[in-house]
């Protein structure tokens, strides 16, 4: 943890050694009253914490706001359900990079049990983008949202429109690329605009898929000739886009 993270329901209360954030500020920080630790109140501000008390159970400690939080990147990442397993690294990778916003969603090739995870229903996802944003020394979480099939995704995000000046359509396909994204990278072809980017599940995209894409004006991009898990091609993908960006 580069930053400890509360909600804001949590910041005024003494916090659990038992609780990860308070068993990593006594044993891995070392800290000790008086002292202070860099902390942030999600998607609020961020700051430092200063100790009051260290007991046998708990930490006592008072907040300052030194900043507002910082926005994500104007990346909106589109991806097919992983594996739970995968997802978990998933979300904080992509977390870290600093995305806007993760639509995780249903596909024809997808497994469809992936959608019923208890890794959704235990807040595991909260816990993993979390995990991510204090890793990046950021108080911002992006949006998390859930669709059952890539129509209702697609229908969701396109509800408003976007012009071809502001936006960049990319769809990871190994398929039929129109490019390769490290071309977008030489091109900087993204600086100043907002990104959607779709990642397939492991089976990847349908030419039915495929042909939802094209009508709604995504160009199609390859990551090379090698596939790539999904979690591996989220990474690659999103860190390109960010180069392609200029914000790498």
């Amino acid at each position: 943890m580069n930053i400890i993270l509360f909600n804001e329901n949590e910041i005024s209360q003494r916090l659990s050694l038992k609780d990860p954030r308070g068993e990593h500020i006594k044993k891995v920080l070392h800290k000790s009253s008086g002292e202070t630790f860099e902390a942030g109140v999600i998607n609020v501000s961020e700051g430092v914490c200063r100790i009051l008390e260290i007991s046998d159970k708990d930490i006592s400690f008072i907040y300052e706001s030194k900043r507002k939080v910082s926005p994500c990147y104007k990346i909106k990442l589109i991806v097919g359900f992983p594996r739970p397993i995968q997802l978990r690294r998933l979300l904080r990778d992509v977390v870290s990079l600093g995305v806007a916003e993760i639509h995780l969603t249903g596909t024809e090739l997808g497994e469809k049990s992936y959608l019923k995870s208890n890794l959704l229903e235990k807040g595991a996802t909260n816990a993993a983008m979390i995990d991510g944003a204090s890793q990046a020394k950021s108080a911002t979480l992006p949006e998390l949202f859930m669709h059952k099939t890539l129509n209702e995704c697609l229908d969701f995000l396109f509800a408003d429109k976007y012009s071809k000046e502001e936006c960049e359509l990319v769809l990871l396909d190994n398929v039929k690329p129109d490019l390769r994204l490290s071309d977008a990278v030489q091109l900087r072809a993204f600086e100043n605009k907002t990104v959607i980017a779709a990642v397939g599940s492991e089976r990847g995209w349908t030419d039915k898929e495929r042909n939802a894409f094209e009508q709604r004006g995504f160009k199609f991009y390859s990551l090379g000739n090698r596939i790539l898990r999904t979690e591996t091609a989220s990474i690659a993908a999103v860190s390109l886009i960010l180069a392609a960006m200029k914000k790498l």
